[in-house]
């Protein structure tokens, strides 16, 4: 467990993972990206919540963003890896609790986290998150092992093509702005990191590990996302250890925090208690 992992005196790991940190409010919110993407997925919402909270984003090891060289397929072998990389950051900002909002891979990277520091983390918000993208007997992921192996041999045959054929996929909805945004950040990555990412997420299992997570989560999910069913998202509350609520946004495909955020807004301001802007949808219009 790493209750006792050590992040070593002088890590740099919040400088290394190109950590920013918005607002100046007494609770500090941090906003962590999924795969393929990097803390710029959250432009559209850092602006309004760093006006009630300390906003923290980083870039989790594979973005391009950090350094070449950093990234380890040993140490990322699982989900650990991540985890202890977020445990760190927190500890070199001198944070002793926080909100956490982990999209996609990154949900379950903050349930990791907050197993083994629980203290850290006073809520959890899942966006898009799922413990197993697998079927199981009794379990629906949303993937059969043939179509995950068949996206490992198209990455790895031409990955260009392949995040050309993907983005529009996980994204769903026609937004050409967060297709393309996302195609960007994607195809952005190293293809062999990205091939090593992918199988780490496609093929992990956590479902045990959700009675653990004793803090209190919100699930929220879109009512249409062709990477995490519906159903995903009340497994996973009904397995979580401690108190959770599912959410469900009348919206469509995997990255709302792009094509749905005043929705997304809305729904955090009544779980995290900050107060609504109805006119933020409109006033980003105009921008």
């Amino acid at each position: 467990m790493y209750g006792g992992f050590n992040c070593g005196v002088g890590s740099a790991i919040a400088e290394a993972l190109k950590v920013n940190v918005y607002g100046n409010g007494t609770e500090t919110l941090v906003l962590a990206h999924g795969f393929g993407s990097d803390q710029s997925t959250w432009h559209f919402m850092i602006p309004y919540l760093a006006c009630f909270f300390k906003v923290v984003v980083f870039d989790l090891v594979f973005s391009p963003n950090v350094k070449l060289g950093l990234y380890d397929e040993r140490k990322y072998s699982s989900f650990d890896g991540y985890a202890k990389d977020l445990v760190c950051v927190l500890d070199q900002l001198h944070i002793k609790r926080s909100i956490y909002v982990g999209h996609s891979m990154s949900a379950m990277i903050g349930c990791v986290a907050a197993t083994y520091r629980p203290q850290l983390f006073h809520r959890l918000i899942l966006l898009n998150g799922s413990p197993r993208y697998l079927n199981a007997e009794g379990y629906f992921g949303g993937f059969e092992r043939p179509q995950v192996d068949e996206i490992f041999k198209q990455m790895d045959k031409n990955f260009t093509k392949w995040v050309k054929q993907f983005a529009p996929f996980a994204v769903r909805v026609n937004d050409s702005k967060a297709m393309a945004k996302f195609e960007h950040s994607l195809g952005r990555m190293k293809p062999k990191i990205a091939l090593s990412v992918a199988k780490m997420v496609f093929l992990s299992d956590l479902r045990k590990l959700l009675p653990k997570v004793r803090t209190p989560t919100t699930i929220i999910l879109t009512r249409k996302d062709n990477i995490v069913p519906k159903s995903v998202a009340f497994f996973m509350k009904s397995n979580m250890g401690g108190h959770s609520n599912v959410k469900i946004l009348k919206s469509e495909g995997h990255f709302p925090q792009l094509t749905a955020y005043p929705q997304l807004l809305k729904i955090m301001s009544k779980v995290v208690k900050f107060k609504e802007y109805k006119n933020y949808s409109q006033d980003k219009t105009k921008n």
